[in-house]
């Protein structure tokens, strides 16, 4: 079915009126204003009824103003900006109503009354009866059409409707779908904010997490350096004692071949003594003291590998192994401290310090 649009001429300020009727226009039943209140704090304006479904839909657990149970309000989005709205306990109807534009919703309507101020009519016009107004809807075809062509035309087989009924119901319909995708929007936009939630959840973990991490590793580099320290000084008691013991040696061989060789020179000398009587005087002695000194029994001596500090070798290659196992531990809680048990448990093992055998 075509059809096509007959005027009547428009007034001088019909374009005005076109204009301010743009402005008193509801966005979710696109009909002008009714009881409008503004949507705080971005200032927008809704119907009541259009507040109230759109609020209802996006908190569908909340208890109307009629219930005993006092409602701890709710929160929907302004369906112009998506700016959030929060309500009290009295949902939509604790926003405020905007007087102004009821005011001038009814100026509107008075000046639209007016026959030399009101909009001139537009009706489209059937293309098949140029005579005829687009007046009735063809249920069958669901297109609109004129009477005649109800009567004589390609619908008088077909279910029609008023215009205005069906007008009237898929306006409806469409507020309704546009009350549901708002509502819809909400959702997502809920599931966003959540989402949002979660990766700032996961930073803070993370950054918990990496900070228990490296408390972690400097503990187990406490314990290695506190560990070495132990062995080295272990080291360092065996080093001096078995010094002291091989200079105390050095020493009393020392004291041996300083009096030895006293003697010697002493006995060289009596031996040069060309007086026999003379001589004969002292070589008794000095026969003696040789003797002696030549019996003299002295401290043992090192025994063979007496130098060796093998035994202070320690085998880290388990324990490096065992530090490349290092793993996270799914499931397992931050605050545990198992990793200390047994650190602290490793120190009391018995060490090379303890292996060793005891000098002589």
């Amino acid at each position: 079915m075509n059809f096509t649009v007959g005027f009547k001429p428009l007034l001088g300020d019909a374009h005005s009126m076109d204009n301010l009727e743009k402005q008193l226009i509801c966005p979710i039943c696109l009909e002008m204003f009714s009881k409008p209140v503004v949507i705080l704090p971005c200032q927008h304006n809704l119907c009541r009824k259009c507040a109230n479904d759109v609020f209802q839909a996006s908190n569908p657990l909340w208890q109307s103003r009629g219930s005993t149970t006092v409602s701890s309000g709710g929160r929907f989005r302004c369906p112009s900006c998506r700016h959030e709205v929060v309500l009290d306990r009295h949902g939509v109807y604790g926003l405020q109503r905007n007087l102004l534009v009821e005011n001038i919703i009814d100026i509107y309507k008075q000046e639209s009354s007016r026959p030399l101020h009101s909009k001139a009519e537009q009706h489209l016009m059937c293309e098949e009866h140029e005579e005829e107004k687009i007046n009735i809807y063809c249920l069958s075809c669901e297109v609109p059409t004129c009477s005649l062509c109800k009567v004589f035309g390609a619908h008088k087989d077909c279910e029609v409707a008023p215009l205005p009924t069906i007008y009237k119901r898929q306006k409806s319909e469409l507020s309704d779908g546009i009350a549901m995708l708002v509502a819809g929007n909400d959702r997502v936009q809920a599931v966003i904010t959540q989402m949002e939630e979660v990766c700032q959840t996961i930073e803070d973990n993370s950054r918990r997490q990496k900070q228990l991490l490296n408390q972690r590793f400097e503990s187990l580099c406490a314990v290695l350096e506190e560990r070495k320290g132990e062995l080295l000084q272990a080291l360092a008691r065996e080093q001096e004692e078995k010094l002291q013991r091989v200079r105390g040696l050095i020493r009393q061989y020392g004291d041996h071949l300083e009096a030895s060789s006293k003697l010697v020179e002493s006995a060289i000398q009596s031996m040069e003594e060309p007086q026999m009587a003379l001589y004969l005087q002292q070589a008794k002695e000095l026969i003696n003291k040789v003797g002696a000194m030549s019996k003299v029994e002295l401290a043992g001596r090192p025994e063979p590998g007496y130098e060796s500090m093998e035994q202070f070798t320690v085998s880290v290659e388990h324990v490096a192994e065992m530090l490349r196992t290092i793993d996270f531990q799914p499931g397992a809680s931050g605050e545990e401290e198992d990793e200390e048990v047994a650190l602290d448990g490793d120190e009391g093992s018995a060490g090379p310090e303890e292996e060793r055998p005891d000098g002589p």
